[in-house]
C-alpha cells in the first residue's frame, strides 16, 4: 500500500482527512485486514489485464452459486489519485457479492507519476473491459453499476457521462467525492500532485455533462469537513438539472474513512445503501 510522505503543515486544511479522523491509522489497519480475508474467503479471479500498463489490473470477486446473467459493479478506490490500491480495499466486494452480483475492483496508475488524464483513460479502458468480457465471467454487461470513494467517486463520474453512446451504467454510487478540482490547488495536495489549471478545469465532474439515465445516489458523512458538504450538495444539485434521479443521504455519525469502511460491511449505512442500490435499480 503506498503511503507517500505528507507535510507536516497546513493543519486546519479541510481535505488533509488525517487531520480529522483521529483514528486514520486505525481504519486503514482494519480496511487493509478486511481485504486480506475477503481475497482469502470470496471466489475470485485475482490480477486480470484491462491494458498495458503495469497499474491496469483488476480483481473479479463472486457470489457463490452458479454465476450466470449476474449483475456486476465496479468499484473505484480513493486516495487523492496518488496512493492505495485495489488490494486495499477488496473488502468492498462483501457486500456487493452478498448483494448477488460480481464486485470488479479496479487499479489505476498513482499521480504524480502520471497525470489525471491518464488515470481517467485507465479507469474508462476498465469500464470498456467488462463491457467487453464480463459475460465469458458470468455476468451481465447490461446490469452494470458503478461507485466510489472520494478521489475514486470523482473517477466514477467519468464512466456515466453523456456522450453520443449510452453509458451503460444504470446506477452510481458515490461516497465522499471529489466534484470540484479548483479547491484542491490550494490544499496541502498541491505540493504533492501538482494539480494544474487544465487538470481543473477539464477533469471537474461539475462541469461535464452525464448520462440521465443512470441513477445516482450521493453519501456524505455528517463529520466530513465543510467542502465535502458542498461539493455533495452542489454535484447533486447538478445531476438533477441533467435530468437525473438523485438520492442524497447524509450518514449519521461517520467521517471521511469509517464512511469508507463501512462500505464492505452490511447493517451499516453505506454498505446497505450499495447493497440497496445493486438490489434496485433494475440491476
Amino acid at each position: 500500500m503506498p503511503s507517500p510522505s505528507e507535510p507536516a503543515v497546513m493543519s486546519n486544511d479541510p481535505f488533509r482527512t488525517r487531520d480529522h479522523v483521529a483514528d486514520f491509522d486505525d481504519i486503514v489497519a482494519d480496511i487493509v485486514s478486511r481485504s486480506a480475508e475477503t481475497r482469502a474467503t470470496l471466489p475470485m479471479s485475482a490480477d486480470i489485464a484491462y491494458g498495458e500498463g503495469k497499474a491496469e489490473r483488476l480483481d473479479l470477486f463472486f457470489p457463490p452459486g452458479a454465476r450466470r446473467d449476474l449483475p456486476v459493479h465496479i468499484f473505484i478506490h480513493g486516495g487523492y489519485w496518488r496512493m492505495f490500491s485495489r488490494s486495499d480495499y477488496s473488502y468492498v466486494a462483501n457486500t456487493v457479492t452478498k448483494a448477488g452480483a460480481i464486485a470488479v475492483i479496479v487499479d489505476y496508475a498513482l499521480m504524480p507519476e502520471v497525470r489525471m488524464a491518464a488515470i481517467v483513460d485507465q479507469v474508462r479502458r476498465a469500464k470498456q473491459w467488462v463491457l467487453d468480457n464480463i459475460a465469458a465471467h458470468g455476468g451481465d454487461p447490461a446490469r452494470l453499476s458503478v461507485s466510489g470513494h472520494s478521489a475514486g467517486a470523482h473517477l466514477a463520474t467519468f464512466l456515466f457521462e453523456k456522450t453520443p453512446m449510452p453509458s451503460r451504467i444504470r446506477a452510481a454510487l458515490l461516497l465522499g467525492g471529489l466534484y470540484d478540482l479548483k479547491p484542491l490547488q490550494t490544499s496541502f495536495l498541491q505540493p504533492l500532485i501538482g494539480i494544474t489549471d487544465e487538470e481543473a478545469a477539464a477533469f471537474t465532474p461539475m462541469t461535464r455533462w452525464h448520462d440521465p439515465e443512470t441513477a445516482a445516489t450521493i453519501l456524505v458523512g455528517d463529520q466530513e469537513t465543510s467542502p465535502f458538504h458542498q461539493q455533495a450538495a452542489d454535484f447533486g444539485k447538478r445531476l438533477r438539472a441533467q435530468g437525473h434521479l438523485v438520492c442524497d443521504l447524509r450518514l449519521n455519525d461517520r467521517n471521511h474513512m469509517n464512511s469508507a469502511r463501512d462500505l464492505g460491511i452490511s447493517g451499516t449505512q453505506s454498505g446497505d445503501c450499495l447493497m440497496a442500490m445493486i438490489e434496485g435499480n433494475g440491476l
